[in-house]
C-alpha cells in the first residue's frame, strides 16, 4: 500500500465538490435533511436533549453555531452534540446496515456547525454530507464480520467520519485531514454495552459524542495539531487492535464512480432497524384479517440469527424505558398489535403502563432461521404467523422494510412523517416554509440556514 488508508481518504475528500455532485445526489441529500430536521423537532422534547442543553447553556461560550429549533447560540463543538442528539434521540433517523449497522445522519450537524464556524455557503454542507454518507456506509461494510459482530458500537466507525465532515467544510488539506482522522480515530472506540440489556440515555448519545469528537479533532489540526496517520492499519491500529478480516476495497474502492448515500434507508417507524420488517409484517396480518389483540393466542417471529440476539433478549420483554422499549421487539409488536399502528407516542410512559400490551407480549415468541440469515443484509426476511384463539392461523412474508432504497419513502410518506414529529413546534405554514427552505438550501449560507430552522 503506497498512501496510508487516511490519506487516500483525506485526498478524495478535500478533493470533492458541489460541481462533482450528481443532481439525485443533491437531492437525495435534501430529502435526508428534511428527515433528520423532522427528527430534531422531535427530539426537542425528550429528557436527554434537554438535560445536555441545559448544561451547556449554563457553561456558555461563544455563540458559534445555532441549536435546531431552540435557536440557541453555543461553542460549534457543543452544539454539534446537541443537534445530533436530537436527531437521534427518537430512534427515527436513517439507517444503513451492512456488515455493520450505522445512522449516517448524526453526523449532518458536524458539517452544519463547521458551516457556521467557517460562514461556509450550504453548497460546501451538501458536500461534506454526501462524504457522511459515503465514508460511514463505507466503514459499515469494512470489518467482515463487522464490529458489531465483535462486541463493539458503531460509534467506533462513527470517530473516524466525524472529522472528514466538520474538516471539509473547515478548509482542510490534506494533510490537515489526515491529522484530524487519526486524533479522532485514537480515542472513540465505543463498547457495544449501550444497546446491549437494559437501555440507556447513552444508546442514543454514543454516536453524537463521537460526531462531536470529530469536530473537536477537525479545529486541532486546523491549528497544527498532528495526529497518527496509521490509525487504520497501523500497529496497534484499528485493523491490528480489532482482528483480522477487512474489505479493503469495500473502504477505499472506486470512490468517486458513485455514491453511497442512494443505498441508504429511511425509516417509517421509530424503532431499532432490524424491528422493521417485522412490524410491517405484523401490522398486514392483524389490519389485513381484522384481528385484535384479544384474540391472539401466539405470534412467532422468524428472523436473522443476530436479531433475535438483540431483539429478544429477556430485558426486552419487560422494558422500563422508552430506550429500551423502542429496541425490544416483543414490546414494537405488542404495541403494533393492540393500536394497529406504531408512531412516537408508542413509547410514551403512558403508554409503557398500558395493560393490553402487556397481557400480549408474552405471546410473542422469536425464531432463528439460517436460512434467513444467509440472505442478509442484502435482504431483511421476516415471517409472522399470527395465531388466534380459535385456531386460526394468519401468516406474512417479507423481505425488506418500508424506507428501503427498493421500496423508499415517497415525498407524501416524508410530508407526514415531517409533520408528525414538527407539529408540537410549527404551525402548517411553518412547516411549509422550512420544506420548502430546505430544499433550496443551496442557495443560502448555512447560518441563514439554521437560523430559519428555528421554530416559529
Amino acid at each position: 500500500m503506497d498512501k496510508s488508508v487516511s490519506r487516500q481518504i483525506a485526498e478524495f475528500a478535500v478533493g470533492l465538490t458541489y460541481a462533482d455532485l450528481p443532481e439525485k445526489v443533491v437531492h437525495e441529500v435534501k430529502r435526508y435533511l428534511y428527515d433528520s430536521v423532522g427528527c430534531a423537532y422531535g427530539g426537542y422534547h425528550t429528557r436527554d436533549v434537554n438535560i445536555l442543553r441545559d448544561i451547556y447553556r449554563t457553561m456558555e461560550g461563544r455563540e458559534e453555531a445555532t441549536l435546531i429549533g431552540f435557536g440557541d447560540r453555543l461553542p460549534a463543538v457543543n452544539a454539534t452534540l446537541v443537534n445530533s442528539l436530537m436527531i437521534r434521540a427518537l430512534d427515527f433517523n436513517d439507517i444503513y446496515w451492512k456488515e455493520d449497522p450505522s445512522h449516517p445522519s448524526d453526523l449532518i450537524p458536524a458539517a452544519l456547525a463547521a458551516g457556521e464556524l467557517a460562514e461556509a455557503p450550504m453548497k460546501e454542507v451538501i458536500t461534506a454530507v454526501v462524504l457522511a454518507y459515503e465514508f460511514e456506509q463505507r466503514l459499515c461494510e469494512f470489518a467482515v464480520p463487522g464490529v458489531r459482530e465483535r462486541k463493539w458500537h458503531h460509534a467506533t466507525l462513527t470517530q473516524f467520519v466525524s472529522p472528514i465532515v466538520a474538516g471539509k467544510v473547515l478548509g482542510l488539506t490534506v494533510d490537515q485531514m489526515v491529522c484530524a482522522i487519526g486524533i479522532s480515530g485514537c480515542h472513540n472506540h465505543t463498547i457495544g454495552c449501550p444497546t446491549a440489556g437494559k437501555l440507556t440515555m447513552m444508546k442514543n448519545t454514543v454516536d453524537p459524542m463521537a460526531v462531536q469528537s470529530g469536530v473537536l479533532a477537525a479545529l486541532m489540526a486546523k491549528r497544527g495539531y498532528s495526529g497518527t496517520e496509521a490509525v487504520f492499519e497501523g500497529k496497534e491500529g484499528l485493523m491490528d487492535v480489532f482482528g483480522p478480516n477487512w474489505a479493503m476495497e469495500k473502504l477505499v474502492g472506486g470512490l468517486g464512480s458513485s455514491f453511497k448515500i442512494l443505498e441508504c434507508s429511511m425509516k417509517a417507524f421509530p424503532t431499532e432497524a432490524l424491528t422493521h420488517t417485522h412490524i410491517t409484517a405484523v401490522l398486514k396480518a392483524v389490519t389485513k384479517n381484522n384481528i385484535s389483540h384479544d384474540q391472539i393466542e401466539r405470534v412467532t417471529v422468524t428472523t436473522i440469527a443476530r436479531a433475535c440476539d438483540i431483539l429478544f433478549d429477556p430485558h426486552k420483554y419487560r422494558p422500563e424505558s422508552r430506550e429500551t422499549a423502542d429496541h425490544s421487539l416483543p414490546y414494537c409488536i405488542a404495541a403494533a398489535l393492540v393500536d394497529h399502528k406504531i408512531t412516537t407516542q408508542s413509547f410514551s410512559e403512558e403508554k409503557l403502563k398500558d395493560p393490553n400490551i402487556w397481557e400480549v407480549i408474552d405471546k410473542i415468541k422469536g425464531e432463528a432461521s439460517v436460512e434467513f440469515e444467509k440472505m442478509f443484509p442484502a435482504k431483511q426476511p421476516s415471517k409472522v404467523v399470527v395465531r388466534t384463539k380459535d385456531g386460526r392461523e394468519f401468516s406474512e412474508y417479507l423481505e425488506y422494510p418500508k424506507g428501503d432504497p427498493r421500496e423508499q419513502m415517497t415525498m407524501e410518506d416524508l410530508d407526514n412523517k415531517f409533520q408528525a414529529l414538527s407539529s408540537r413546534l410549527l404551525s402548517a405554514d411553518g412547516q411549509r416554509r422550512v420544506k420548502e427552505m430546505i430544499f433550496s438550501c443551496e442557495n443560502v449560507t448555512t447560518k441563514r440556514f439554521m437560523t430559519d430552522l428555528a421554530a416559529k
